[in-house]
């Protein structure tokens, strides 16, 4: 609508448009017709209502809304920067807290396994002192069950340790060279009793093709051996325990698994369930892998990747069980635990230890057929001396084993060319029989399984006849291979009828060199007991040697004091680290030194740091030809100091070189542990001599 009015006058008056002027907001602008005298105007309105801005109020109330939202956010994002930095702060002090929660639990560990394991060096060691005394059959059974009971509280306080330090990511690996068939004769020497106790076939076979010195941690690896053949001897009642040890690209040609479960041609007779099934899940031998994606292919050229496996015949692993095997704390079932005891935690530590040796860890087992455990570990193959002879007295002889079980046989023949014997075996006993007839040359050594012998004694006197009735000047020694269990007819009554030399398997390197050596006259039978040399070779290393023993228990000075006197040694006691300061300032006659770590006023690496000086000063004196009259004949002063103590955790290796110590011995220690450590500067000593 549309109104123009002239407004010259007060009242306007309207020159165009309806009377009707309507309501509502309307438009006035002002109209110049050419008269400068009128003036004029021109109002325009909607008819109708004029609509609601919806646009503009839309518009608005959005922008509104982002407004308010940019300041939520805004206040959001500050809010929460406030707490990231509040959770930042109270995650760091948790942190701080968890730190210092897990330094307190390792420090309490150790004090707690040095207050338990302190005690039991003493129980043992006495013990053992007590079984070097004369005692009836009754007092030695008692001490022996008392003695056992003392090694597997210390067994159960290594684990618990163990298991603590791969918690805390503190579990670590030495780097030191060792001979693993060494390893492996050990520990078929610790379970030796158990297997003889069940009558079980205790055997280990290493192939040639593995180095004769490592480099790696010798006593890890031990570990999870002996908690695998423990494993198996504890859950056998019959058959055998084997344990054999290759290098991978031996087994690489045999990856494919067999469809058999199980195999009867083994150690003993009684069938096993297919090994390879241990391995088969491994990823080195995905062969769907490039060699460049195998994830523990070794990166050296030095480096060697073995293949350890364990093979029972015991009453295996219930299918149902089997996905729980590695769990720590987890057993096969309560009943399990009731018959055989354990903690459960062995297999979840060896395989912890097995992933920081960059293998794997994995089983084959059948219910009342058997397990097989296999692992897989790469060490690094020693630098060769050129020393490792095999002992020179067995090079020109010649043996033969007779067993009707080729697995059984290998082994055997194993152990004699480890010893440098030429070896050879056979089954077929008629045969033999026919080259003795016809003047073939006849082995110096005969060995025959007791097995074999029961299974074909109606041809053995024939043959013990033939070879002891040739026309030789030195007629074959003949020996008896027996394993401790039950048959017809006792392997003393066979040796006593036919003269032969008996020899009680498990067989081991060091036992079967003495055998050898008696039958041949190269050693005494008095200085040879149940084949055990290491008694009288650890006495010929100490014998008449000066040895200094620091420790601040009376217990354990008696334990270790007496344990080197049994060996020859002289032994001299202080129980401060003072005292040895005083005792070992050159010039001095002792040979060596056993100090422990924890003493009061001054600790032994302190102690021995203190030592060090003082020898360093000597070798000063000396180079500037400044010598003593005492050390005329000294070229450099340095006495060897052992660390002795019970503090499994702190009490490494590594911090003993730190303070320029030359060995360490955990407590209890016992001869084997004991002459290791020993011999490696004595008989250096010795040689410069």
């Amino acid at each position: 609508m549309v109104n123009v009015y002239d407004t010259t006058n007060e009242r306007p008056i309207s020159m165009y448009g309806s009377n009707d002027t309507g309501s509502g907001m309307y438009y006035k602008s002002t109209l110049n017709f050419g008269d400068p005298s009128r003036k004029h105007e021109m109002h325009c309105r909607f008819m109708q209502k004029q609509p609601w801005p919806w646009l503009a109020i839309t518009s608005s109330l959005g922008t509104l809304v982002i407004a308010l939202l940019i300041g939520y956010i805004f206040q959001a994002t500050v809010k929460r920067i406030a707490k990231v930095e509040a959770d930042f702060q109270k995650m760091t002090e948790l942190k701080k807290r968890a730190e210092a929660a897990d330094i307190a639990k390792s420090q309490f560990l150790a004090t707690v396994s040095h207050e338990i394991r302190t005690p039991m060096n003493g129980v043992l060691g006495m013990l053992q002192m007590i079984m070097d005394t004369d005692l009836d059959t009754t007092q030695q059974d008692y001490v022996r069950t008392a003695q056992a009971s003392g090694k597997a509280l210390v067994s159960l306080i290594n684990e618990v340790l163990d298991q603590a330090k791969i918690e805390s990511g503190k579990l670590e690996l030495e780097m030191v060279p060792f001979d693993l068939r060494t390893v492996c004769d050990d520990i078929l020497s610790l379970f030796c009793g158990k297997a003889q106790e069940k009558g079980l076939e205790l055997a280990v076979y290493v192939s040639d093709q593995v180095p004769e010195t490592l480099i790696g941690d010798p006593g890890r690896i031990r570990q999870i051996i002996t908690n695998l053949v423990g494993n198996s001897i504890k859950f056998t009642e019959r058959g055998h325990i084997y344990l054999t040890v290759h290098v991978i690209e031996e087994v690489m040609p045999s990856l494919d698994v067999g469809t058999g479960a199980q195999y009867a041609n083994t150690l003993s007779g009684y069938p096993v369930v297919n090994r390879k099934r241990s391995w088969e899940n491994f990823r080195l031998f995905n062969r769907e892998l490039n060699s460049c994606e195998m994830p523990f292919a070794p990166v050296a050229s030095d480096s060697v990747n073995l293949i350890i496996s364990v093979e029972d015949t015991g009453v295996g692993i219930p299918f149902e069980a089997q996905s729980r095997v590695f769990t720590p704390f987890m057993q096969v079932g309560p009943s399990i635990a009731r018959i055989h005891g354990g903690t459960g935690i062995g297999l979840s530590i060896s395989k912890c230890l097995v992933g920081l040796m960059k293998g794997e860890i994995g089983f084959a087992s059948k219910p009342q057929v058997g397990s097989t455990f296999t692992f897989t570990a790469v060490l690094t193959r020693a630098c060769s001396s050129g020393n490792e002879n095999k002992p020179s007295e067995f090079k020109e002889i010649s043996a033969l084993v007779f067993d009707h079980r080729p697995v059984r046989a290998k082994v055997t023949k194993y152990h004699l060319q480890r010893l440098g014997v030429q070896t050879e075996s056979m089954t077929d006993l008629d045969q033999y029989i026919s080259k003795v007839n016809f003047g073939l040359q006849v082995a110096k050594l005969v060995l025959i399984d007791k097995e074999t012998w029961l299974k074909e004694s109606h041809s053995m006197p024939m043959l013990v006849s033939k070879l002891r009735n040739k026309d030789q000047r030195d007629s074959p020694k003949l020996f008896l291979l027996e394993n401790p269990k039950s048959s017809v007819m006792n392997s003393s009554d066979i040796s006593r009828e036919f003269h032969l030399n008996v020899i009680m398997k498990p067989l081991r390197a060091s036992m079967l060199q003495v055998s050898l050596q008696r039958a041949l006259g190269g050693i005494d039978k008095v200085n040879c007991r149940n084949g055990v040399v290491g008694n009288s070779t650890l006495g010929s290393l100490l014998h008449k040697k000066q040895i200094l023993v620091v420790d601040d228990n009376i217990v354990n000075l008696k334990v270790a004091a007496g344990a080197l006197k049994k060996y020859g040694a002289e032994v001299t006691c202080a129980d401060t680290g003072k005292k040895a300061i005083t005792l070992l300032k050159p010039p001095h006659s002792f040979d060596a030194c056993f100090m422990d770590i924890q003493m009061p006023e001054m600790d032994g690496f302190q102690a021995t740091k203190r030592i060090r000086v003082m020898e360093r000063d000597l070798n000063e004196q000396i180079e500037r030809g400044e010598v003593p009259p005492e050390c005329a004949s000294v070229q450099r002063w340095r006495t060897p100091i052992l660390a002795m103590t019970a503090d499994v955790i702190q009490a490494t290796y590594e911090e003993c070189l730190k303070y320029e110590m030359d060995g360490y011995v955990s407590k209890p220690f016992e001869g084997e542990q004991l002459y290791r450590e020993v011999a490696r500067f004595f008989q250096n000593q010795d040689q410069v001599q």
